[in-house]
């Protein structure tokens, strides 16, 4: 008898146990765990250049019958189109359940390859020059075109989360991004700059299957100035700040585990 109750009793305590793991080991909504998704869509990078100075200026000037002279330095003045590019990410991420209809996720996104290149100039002009010919500050020596991408754009966001029901989730993103720049022109040696800024965005994801589903993000990315160096192939260095902000537009699919 003794045995009996001994044995029903480790059977309670396993049976307790078993229930206790398992009520912890559920899910609090269906959207909780691990995804991976891939996007493609559409993207626009707007650029942002502030003031823009040059080292000492060597110049010939046409008064003095070609001779040269030299102004201690100069500016710069600067135009860029948007980029505007086709564009594909992949992602990966992991929801916590905080009940049933609330999630909070963190995501981590990496865009391969290179933006399509985007136009665009700096016009170079000198301070003033006193001798041997005198010059007037800001008369303009030459306009440099340059051409320009976007690549190596990546994000790392929280994702909180409304889960509509089981097949819907509706979400936010905000977090860190970045990406470089590259710069290159007929005149100017290749040059890049790291860009860093804040990623904000809306998604609504709708299951498909018992593991797939489809997804579309609207994002975007401000990016904050960057002191950046361009070398003229005469010599001459431009020094300014770059920045600016993106979107994008996007539609994908996903796999939950």
């Amino acid at each position: 008898m003794k045995t009996v109750k001994i044995s029903a009793l480790a059977l309670a305590i396993a049976g307790v146990f078993a229930t206790s793991v398992h009520a912890q080991s559920a899910k609090t909504n269906a959207w909780e765990g691990a995804d991976v998704a891939v996007s493609v869509g559409y993207g626009q990078f707007t650029p942002k250049i502030g003031s823009i100075s040059t080292s000492a200026l060597r110049f010939p000037v046409a008064a003095a019958g070609g001779a040269y002279t030299t102004a201690s330095s100069g500016s710069a003045t600067s135009s860029a189109n948007d980029v505007t590019t086709a564009t594909a990410n992949i992602s990966a991420g992991y929801n916590w359940g905080i009940n049933s209809n609330y999630v909070l996720g963190i995501r981590a996104t990496y865009y391969p390859g290179a933006s399509s290149a985007a136009s665009g100039s700096f016009t170079t002009s000198t301070a003033a020059v006193a001798s041997p010919i005198p010059v007037p500050a800001g008369t303009t020596l030459v306009t440099n075109p340059i051409s320009y991408n976007v690549k190596n754009l990546y994000s790392v966001v929280l994702t909180p989360g409304y889960a509509i029901d089981n097949q819907r989730l509706a979400y936010l993103k905000v977090g860190y991004t970045g990406s470089t720049i590259g710069i290159n022109g007929p005149t100017l040696a290749y040059s890049t700059v790291n860009l860093s800024g804040y990623s904000l965005g809306v998604g609504y994801k709708q299951m498909v299957s018992e593991s797939l589903y489809v997804l579309g993000e609207f994002n975007y990315a401000g990016f904050s100035n960057k002191t950046v160096t361009l070398t003229n192939t005469s010599g001459v260095n431009l020094t300014g700040a770059f920045g600016g902000s993106g979107i994008d537009f996007l539609v994908g699919l996903g796999y939950r585990f």
